[in-house]
């Protein structure tokens, strides 16, 4: 019963995520609305933790499953990545420097 409940509420957050998304036509995906909306509940101790633990956890057991339609997808296309590797490889770079320069300068204001 507890899986059902904890599924119920990670579906009900994600649809309303999802609808919320394309009724407002936000540019931020819909799924992570949802995961917005179940951290807001959560944190507001409208849901208890212990509500949606079991869930969770069947999710973080499987999530190397869940990967398998995105590596199907990427050897589709593989063409196309191919074609554009050097883009997609400066930008993985230059994002990864953009990270570690907000992270460190954020370090060093707080060791202040």
């Amino acid at each position: 019963m507890s899986y059902l409940r904890a599924f119920s509420i990670i579906l009900i957050c994600l649809f309303l995520g999802k609808s919320s998304q394309s009724l407002l036509g936000l540019p931020i995906p819909g799924s992570i609305i949802g995961m917005l909306l179940l951290f807001g509940l959560l944190s507001a101790g409208l849901i208890r933790a212990n509500w949606v633990q079991s869930g969770c956890h069947i999710l973080i057991r499987y999530m190397a499953l869940l990967f398998v339609p995105v590596g199907v997808g990427l050897m589709d296309h593989l063409s196309l990545i191919s074609a554009n590797s050097l883009p997609i490889l400066l930008s993985t770079i230059g994002s990864s420097l953009v990270v570690f320069l907000v992270i460190g300068v954020a370090a060093h204001h707080k060791e202040k």
